[in-house]
């Protein structure tokens, strides 16, 4: 089966350590991404949502588990999808980089679709959704590091 690629990119005004906060505060994604709900299933051994935290996402039709994978503060947020669409192997890895002022953000990610017929639908449904997300998540951080009056 193909192995199918997303890679979008989105720049923040934000520094990469609050995109980063958002990124690893799963309850902060309904808010910048287009997902519904948040929970945590489980915890990271530290109790927070690092690595090996388990995390649901609902938006229907979907309710999608992810366990994060990679958790660098600043620098990188990966999860692997457990369950919740008919794909396998999906990761993704987010990216974070200092850009002059701001911080460059590349959201990328593999999968292969468990229906060959079904790999282009995917590609197309969640390049959408996952060029929302990153906008999505550029805007909120860049929103939250600006002082309010």
């Amino acid at each position: 089966m193909r192995v199918r690629d997303i890679d979008v990119t989105a720049r923040s005004r934000a520094d990469a350590g609050a995109v980063y906060r958002l990124l690893a505060d799963g309850a902060t994604w309904p808010t910048w991404s287009g997902l519904g709900s948040f929970a945590l299933e489980r915890a990271d051994p530290a109790g927070g949502e690092g690595v090996g935290a388990v995390r649901i996402f609902r938006t229907w039709p979907f309710t999608n588990r992810e366990e994060v994978v990679e958790a660098v503060p600043g620098r990188r947020f990966s999860y692997r999808l457990l369950s919740g669409m008919a794909l396998d192997g999906y990761r993704a890895d987010v990216d974070l980089t200092p850009d002059g002022d701001g911080t460059l953000i590349r959201w990328h990610s593999t999968f292969t679709a468990r229906r060959p017929w079904m790999g282009g639908f995917y590609r197309r449904f969640l390049g959408h959704f996952i060029e929302g997300c990153a906008k999505g998540l550029a805007e909120a951080a860049a929103k939250a590091a600006t002082p309010h009056p």
